[in-house]
């Protein structure tokens, strides 16, 4: 599933297409991707300039100039594309298009068909159930801390309820926990303070690192112009089962946490 990194970057790729630009038609090639239907999307979006692309953890915010909004979740295997198919069609697995002036398409890709664009008269459906963006100078380490108190789960299953924190997935969890030092079954609560000021430090560091190298392409994700990101290339655990640790060469270990696949190093995470 796309993550912080990853939609990230598709927003900052995709807004030169988007940007300023009057929707002329919404058009569904798949009916559940768009909310309202069709044809209710297409009335009240269509005539509408856009006039700002955001992100808020994993949704892509694109406000109208009849001041609704627009929400983008890419889910599992979503995406957000200009380019056309060398045939002049559109790209393979398109459920939705944003028909925009002068000719010009935007394409919403999704093989698994999860993801949604939904018209919306406000924010707050979306920003009430969202934690943090971890990336914002608000979410300090105290700040944090106060999140994990009294959560009794493991810390790797809380790093992804994004009512605690927004943006964060299954990848960078387990890159960040590997980073801190910390036993992704460790429960939250009992993280000490100095604990978690270095998870912290890495779960910023790792996002960072991860938008400059402009998301993974670990599964399905491609960014806007179709290439891939190279997050991956720099992953110390995640997807790595087997392998050797980069800092103490004991094999990587995966394990279900809460039905979510987990990836650490027994030895230094012990």
């Amino acid at each position: 599933m796309p993550e912080l990194p990853e939609v990230e970057t598709v927003k900052n790729e995709i807004m030169p297409h988007l940007l300023g630009k009057k929707i002329i038609r919404m058009e569904a090639l798949w009916a559940k991707t768009l909310c309202p239907p069709e044809a209710d999307f297409d009335a009240l979006a269509s005539g509408t300039c856009v006039t700002g692309l955001s992100r808020r953890g994993k949704y892509i915010i694109i406000s109208l100039s009849s001041g609704l909004f627009i929400s983008v979740h890419l889910k599992m295997s979503g995406g957000l594309t200009a380019i056309r198919a060398e045939n002049g069609q559109a790209p393979r697995f398109t459920r939705a298009i944003f028909h925009l002036e002068n000719g010009e398409q935007v394409y919403f890709t999704d093989i698994r068909k999860f993801g949604r664009i939904t018209l919306l008269a406000g924010l707050d459906s979306v920003l009430e159930k969202l934690g943090p963006e971890p990336l914002e100078e608000i979410f300090t380490a105290g700040v944090f801390w106060h999140r994990l108190s009294g959560r009794k789960g493991p810390i790797k299953a809380v790093l992804l309820d994004q009512k605690v924190l927004a943006g964060v997935g299954n990848m960078y969890a387990d890159e960040a926990l590997f980073k801190a030092c910390l036993n992704p079954l460790r429960s939250a609560e009992s993280l000490s303070m100095a604990e978690v000021e270095r998870l912290h430090s890495a779960i910023q560091s790792v996002l960072h690192k991860a938008i400059q190298n402009k998301g993974a392409s670990v599964s399905t994700y491609h960014r806007p112009d179709g290439s891939k990101g190279g997050a991956q290339l720099e992953f110390n655990v995640a997807h790595r089962r087997g392998e050797s640790c980069p800092v103490c060469g004991a094999p990587i270990t995966r394990q279900l946490i809460r039905q979510r696949a987990c990836y650490f190093c027994p030895r230094c995470q012990s």
